[in-house]
């Protein structure tokens, strides 16, 4: 059973930082792309940033230059590294893995960027 846990999330102001993680079991993490999505209130779920088993990364333009993504295989762990963050940042915060043809979830974690 794929199970992906995300944690990291809390309230910050503008222009502060977070570290996100997710931890992943039941595959063979090292093999397989990990992505981090987000979805605002009322507001469809949108990719962050993605990160190959080969370590080849890619981000969504909105923050490019403010995230970075990486993985520790040896914890079975993404992360996600988040400055500068800006109110329009707020969101639940998303981990994915895409495994023989299906998408695993997880939960979730909340990040607020606000005074």
């Amino acid at each position: 059973q794929v199970l992906l846990v995300e944690s990291g999330g809390g309230l910050v102001q503008p222009g502060g930082s977070l570290r996100l993680s997710c931890a992943a079991s039941g595959i063979f993490f090292g093999a397989y792309t990990m992505t981090w999505y987000r979805q605002a209130p009322g507001e469809q779920r949108e990719l962050v940033a993605r990160i190959t088993s080969g370590e080849s990364t890619n981000y969504a333009a909105f923050v490019k230059g403010r995230f970075t993504i990486s993985r520790d295989n040896a914890k079975n762990t993404v992360y996600l590294q988040m400055n500068s963050l800006k109110p329009e940042d707020t969101a639940v915060y998303y981990c994915n893995a895409f495994v023989y043809g299906m998408d695993y979830w997880g939960k979730g974690t909340p990040v607020t960027v606000s005074l």
